[in-house]
């Protein structure tokens, strides 16, 4: 797929940003690493962008409009020595405001200040141990890191009035054993630093993007700004189905089977955690809902739009530009049909306790006539499996996608993702979100902010 060059630096900036750089390189050329500092007028919308993968909300933003200028941002992984996301993203927007260490270390002041704070933050586990003095917030490597955005809009001294985040579309549900906890404890943990919120499970195959991809969004706005004045007059029903920032980018309607339900979130975080939901079997949150000073509304919706629909096979390269290692062998095929192949099975675990295993058959080869299904981290690699995409070319071959083609079912640029090995690059994808979701909230944004 082309080796990317990382450039020679005239200036160290920041040796720390630099090291890791170097070692990650084969070889480096001319200096066009390092950009100016992004350039803020007043009339700008300055961006705080946490856990920035290799920014895709950056992208996204700025397709809406340049006003947006991201002025900090923060992506480092825990659990890989090389930082490729963080790689790539200075090399795409430069060194200026970006951080590439534990966010739970950096100090609130040290945070630029901004209007707008993004990110698609982890899921795990968002209860609350004890206290959050005592808990240092949640248990979970990842849900923590819910507490560092709780910790960054409570300490600083100008908190960014509106929030614009992403996670996946079973927060609403989490965990099995208390369906519902996990979001009514961002909720509430919102609504007590005086924020109101809306969210909405978005497919982004539903309005015609080229990825089967389910998400929770959720924008929130601070008492007294004039989206939270705005919502305050609006009936909240009406917020939800068409007036409010979600609605507004992206149409829907009440589902079939629609249930409105209007309840209240009660108690401190702790009691949240504790009694939340407890003992019922389904969440109380639908796909879509709205949240003013921990009441909420909230109903099951549905996609209204008609327009066109990309599909997978409209974003394909050219065939004679595929490497020949994403062509399957014919020898190989046997394992691929396997692994696609519907099953019911006896099987043994590593202890020998034997279990009947069953599933489903799936697509294969990928249908190029509808839009991809979701990419997930372990797309990459040549081995067989039930979930990598296989699409069938003009002559007759099977292949798996190439980095490009899946930078295009997220809608990213071409080759962003170039320098990462083709695994890594799959596994920054399936970690990506849909940047036309975040381009079209980002427009209605633009209109309040």
């Amino acid at each position: 797929m082309g080796q990317f060059k990382y450039p020679k630096c005239a200036k160290i900036v920041n040796q720390m940003l630099c090291e890791p750089i170097a070692k990650y390189c084969a070889s480096v050329d001319q200096c066009n690493l390092f950009n100016d500092a992004v350039q803020v007028s007043d009339s700008d919308i300055k961006v705080i962008e946490l856990f920035a993968g290799v920014g895709g909300f950056r992208i996204g933003l700025e397709r809406a409009s340049k006003r947006f200028k991201t002025v900090w941002n923060s992506q480092w992984e825990p659990s890989t020595k090389t930082q490729d996301a963080s790689i790539i993203y200075q090399k795409r927007f430069g060194v200026e405001g970006h951080s590439n260490v534990d966010i739970a270390t950096v100090p609130v002041e040290e945070i630029k200040p901004g209007n707008l704070l993004v990110g698609g933050f982890p899921c795990q586990d968002y209860s609350v141990a004890s206290t959050l003095k005592r808990s240092g917030g949640i248990e979970g490597k990842k849900g923590v890191l819910w507490w560092q955005i709780h910790r960054i809009l409570r300490d600083s001294k100008n908190p960014p009035k509106y929030l614009f985040l992403e996670n996946v579309d079973r927060l609403l549900k989490s965990p099995v054993k208390q369906r519902g906890r996990d979001f009514a404890i961002i909720l509430a943990s919102l609504a007590d630093l005086g924020y109101f919120v809306e969210w909405r499970v978005i497919n982004a195959a539903d309005y015609g993007m080229p990825q089967r991809r389910r998400r929770t969004y959720i924008v929130a706005y601070k008492d007294g700004t004039k989206l939270a004045k705005a919502s305050a007059k609006c009936d909240n029903v009406k917020w939800v189905l068409e007036d409010g920032v979600i609605a507004s980018a992206f149409k829907c309607q009440p589902a079939k089977k629609n249930k409105l339900k209007e309840f209240e979130i009660e108690g401190d975080l702790v009691k949240v955690t504790q009694d939340f939901n407890k003992g019922e079997k389904e969440s109380p949150f639908g796909s879509a809902g709205f949240m003013s000073k921990r009441k909420v509304c909230t109903m099951d919706v549905e996609a209204d739009y008609a327009g066109k629909k990309l599909t997978l096979g409209e974003l394909l390269v050219n065939e004679k530009d595929v490497p020949e290692e994403f062509f399957i062998d014919d020898t190989e095929l046997p394992k691929w049909e396997y692994q696609k192949g519907g099953k019911s099975e006896k099987r043994k675990t590593a202890e020998g306790f034997e279990y009947n295993y069953s599933e489903g058959p799936m697509a294969f080869p990928d249908y190029l006539d509808r839009p991809s299904r979701t990419i997930i981290t372990g797309e990459g690699g040549k081995g067989a499996s039930r979930f990598k995409h296989v699409i069938k070319t003009a002559s007759g071959r099977y292949r798996r996608l190439v980095p490009i083609e899946l930078e295009r079912l997220n809608m990213f640029p071409d080759n962003h993702t170039e320098g990462a090995s083709d695994l890594r690059r799959a596994f920054l994808m399936g970690n990506a979100l849909v940047t036309g979701i975040v381009e079209g909230i980002g427009k209605v944004l633009l209109q309040w902010i």
